[in-house]
């Protein structure tokens, strides 16, 4: 599970061998949360929340719509370009 990004305390992976829609998955100090990145011009979707804070959440979101190209870029280098948009 490679980790894409790092922002304070968190941490975003995009695991190896995973499923579309294209999402990244968010770990910090106290759990982890699965967000969609979904297509350009669209924000980024909570999935699942298993633990993180609320404000780590928040924070989260915000990370990953601001890096929502990059992801989208990783996700398209580990997975063979099938980004599966909703």
């Amino acid at each position: 599970m490679p980790t894409v990004v790092r922002f304070g305390k968190l941490r975003i992976a995009i695991y190896l061998n995973d499923h579309g829609p294209a999402h990244v998955h968010v770990m910090g100090a106290g759990g982890e949360a699965k967000i969609n990145l979904c297509a350009r011009g669209r924000k980024p979707r909570l999935v699942v929340n298993n633990g993180l804070t609320q404000a780590d959440l928040a924070f989260a979101l915000r990370v990953v719509n601001a890096r929502g190209s990059f992801l989208r870029r990783k996700w398209k280098e580990i997975h063979g370009g099938n980004l599966d948009p909703e």
